[in-house]
C-alpha cells in the first residue's frame, strides 16, 4: 500500500482526524493506495492559506508567475514515467493514453505560461475633458478546481495553469476515485519553488470537502469538469455568494453520417471517438445518426473495426482498459439493459469480457447497439462508457432535429462532403464544438465549452484564459 497526502500551505498533511480513504485499481478492484479523508477543518485551513498567499501572488508580474508554471511543466516531464504509471493504476487508461494525458498536461501549463504577456486591457475615450477610461483584467482571488475522474492530471493542468498565471491561487479537489496524481502534482509544484499557499489540494468526499469549498464566501471562482447534475448542484450552492462559475459539463454527442460521407474514414473515427479511454471522454461519440441509404454499409464497417479494439490489463495492453468506478459500470449495464428492453439489439459486446483476467474490476466489452431510436435509453442518456447505439435517420434534417432536441450541447460530429450542409450545420447545430469530417480531438489554443445544459464558461485558448480574470474599470481625471 502507498499513502499519498493532501497538500496545504506547502506541506503534505494528513486529515486533521487521521481518517483515510481507499483508492481502488479499476482493473482488479483491489485497494492499492490511501489518501487522507479531509475534514471541513482541513478545508478551512486550505482556504485561509490560499487567501493569504493570493495577496502577494497577484502582485508579482505575470511573467514571474509564468516562470513558475514553466518550472512545473518541466517537473511534470521529469516525472513522466511515474505519472503515467499512476494514471494507469488509478484511472484505468492504457499506458499509451496515460502518456498522452501527461503530454496534454504539459501543453496546458505551457500555453498558460505563454499567455502571461498577452494579458490585455483597454483604453477608451471619455466624454469629459482631462479624463481617461481604462479597463483592466484582474484575478478573482481564491479559485477552486473541481476535477473529474476521466483525466485526473490533465484537468489540473487545464485549470491551475491559467488560474495561476492570471494571478489567482487555486485549491484543487480531485475526484475521490482518482486523487493520487494530484498529490504528485503538488510535489512537483513544491519542488518548483511555488510559494506556499498558491496551490493547495484536499482529498475527500463531496460532503466533507466539496460542499464547504463551494459554499465558502472566500472562494470567488469555481471551475468544474463534471456531470450536468453536479454542475446544477454547485451552481445552487454557489448562488448565495454569487461565486463566478466555469462549468464544463456532460453531453451526449451525436455522430452524424450522411450518404455522401467517406464511410471508411467515418467508421474509423466513430470507433476511436467512442472507445477511447473506455468511452469516458465528455466529447466522445455517444450515438451514431446515420442516413438510411448508407446505414447497412456503415454499420458493417463499424462492427468490423470494433473487433480490432483490444480489451485487457492497461498496464500491459495498448487497447481499451476498464471503466474507472463500479458505479459507472453499473450505470452502463443498466443503460444497456434498458435499451434492449426498449427494442435495441446487441450487435457486439454487451457484457463483461470472458476469462479469469476480467473476473474482478470494472470491465465491459466494446458494445454496439443496432435498431436504436431517438427514444432508446443509450441515446437519451450520456453513457460515459464503451457503448455505441446506432440510429437510422431519413436525412440531414432528421439528424439535426434529433441532435437539437437534446437539452445538452457539448459537441457533435458531422460527416458529409456537401458544403451547403456543413455550413448550415455550423449555424444550426446547438453545440459548443463541431467536428466536421474529423475525429475526436482538442487543441490548447481552441475553446472547449458547452451550450444549453452542457455548461457555462469554458476552458482553453485565449477565451479560457480570460475566464480566470474579471474586469475592473477606472475613470482617471488628470
Amino acid at each position: 500500500m502507498t499513502y499519498y497526502q493532501a497538500f496545504i500551505d506547502n506541506t503534505f498533511v494528513d486529515a486533521s482526524d487521521g481518517a483515510r480513504m481507499d483508492v481502488f485499481d479499476p482493473a482488479t478492484g483491489a485497494v492499492w493506495a490511501h489518501v487522507p479523508a479531509c475534514t471541513p477543518n482541513d478545508v478551512a485551513r486550505a482556504i485561509a492559506t490560499s487567501a493569504r498567499a493570493q495577496k502577494d501572488w497577484q502582485m508579482l508580474p505575470p511573467q514571474t508567475r509564468a516562470d513558475y508554471i514553466y518550472k512545473i511543466a518541466d517537473g511534470i516531464e521529469r516525472e513522466r514515467d511515474l505519472l503515467e504509471e499512476l494514471l494507469v493504476m488509478e484511472q484505468g487508461k492504457s499506458r499509451a493514453e496515460a502518456a498522452g494525458e501527461v503530454t496534454d498536461t504539459i501543453r496546458y501549463m505551457t500555453y498558460a505560461a505563454e499567455s502571461a504577456r498577452r494579458i490585455q486591457g483597454e483604453i477608451l475615450p471619455s466624454d469629459r475633458p482631462n479624463e481617461q477610461l481604462y479597463i483592466y483584467r484582474v484575478p478573482y482571488g481564491v479559485t477552486l478546481g473541481l476535477c473529474a475522474y476521466n483525466y485526473p492530471l490533465a484537468l489540473i493542468g487545464r485549470k491551475a495553469g491559467p488560474a495561476l498565471v492570471a494571478g489567482n491561487t487555486m485549491i484543487i479537489k480531485p475526484h475521490e476515485a482518482t486523487p493520487v496524481t494530484a498529490s504528485v502534482f503538488c510535489k512537483i509544484c513544491k519542488d518548483a519553488g511555488l510559494p506556499a499557499g498558491v496551490i493547495n489540494m484536499v482529498t475527500g468526499t463531496g460532503k466533507d470537502v466539496g460542499a464547504p469549498l463551494v459554499e465558502s464566501p472566500t472562494v470567488r471562482m469555481i471551475t468544474l469538469t463534471g456531470s450536468i447534475r453536479a454542475g446544477q448542484m454547485i451552481m445552487e450552492a454557489a448562488a448565495k455568494n454569487l461565486t463566478a462559475l466555469s462549468l464544463e459539463l456532460g453531453g451526449s454527442a451525436p455522430f452524424i453520417v450522411l450518404k455522401d460521407a467517406d464511410i471508411d474514414a467515418a467508421a474509423e473515427a466513430a470507433v476511436v471517438a467512442r472507445f477511447a479511454n473506455a468511452g469516458q471522454v465528455c466529447i466522445c461519440n455517444e450515438a451514431v445518426l446515420v442516413e438510411e441509404s448508407v446505414a447497412d454499409a456503415f454499420t458493417a464497417k463499424l462492427l468490423e473495426k470494433v473487433k480490432s479494439v483490444k480489451v485487457g490489463d492497461p498496464k500491459t495492453n495498448g487497447g481499451m482498459g476498464p471503466i474507472t468506478t463500479p458505479d459507472a459500470l453499473a450505470r452502463v449495464e443498466k443503460i444497456v439493459a434498458d435499451s434492449v428492453a426498449g427494442g435495441a439489439k446487441i450487435a457486439a459486446g454487451g457484457k463483461r469480457p470472458d476469462g479469469a483476467a476480467f473476473a474482478t474490476g470494472n470491465w465491459y466489452e466494446p458494445t454496439v447497439l443496432v435498431d436504436a431510436t431517438a427514444e432508446t435509453a443509450a441515446v437519451v442518456e450520456e453513457i460515459f462508457g464503451p457503448v455505441l447505439p446506432i440510429v437510422r435517420v431519413k436525412d440531414y434534417e432528421d439528424a439535426l432535429r434529433i441532435a437539437n432536441a437534446r437539452p445538452d450541447g457539448l459537441s457533435a460530429y458531422l460527416w458529409t462532403q456537401n458544403p451547403s450542409i456543413y455550413m448550415d450545420a455550423i449555424k444550426r447545430l446547438e453545440t459548443g464544438t463541431i467536428f466536421l469530417n474529423s475525429g475526436i480531438t482538442g487543441l490548447v489554443n481552441g475553446y472547449h465549452n458547452g451550450h444549453k445544459l452542457s455548461g457555462l464558461g469554458g476552458e482553453d485558448g485565449i477565451h479560457g484564459f480570460e475566464g480566470y480574470m474579471q474586469k475592473r474599470t477606472v475613470y482617471m481625471s488628470y
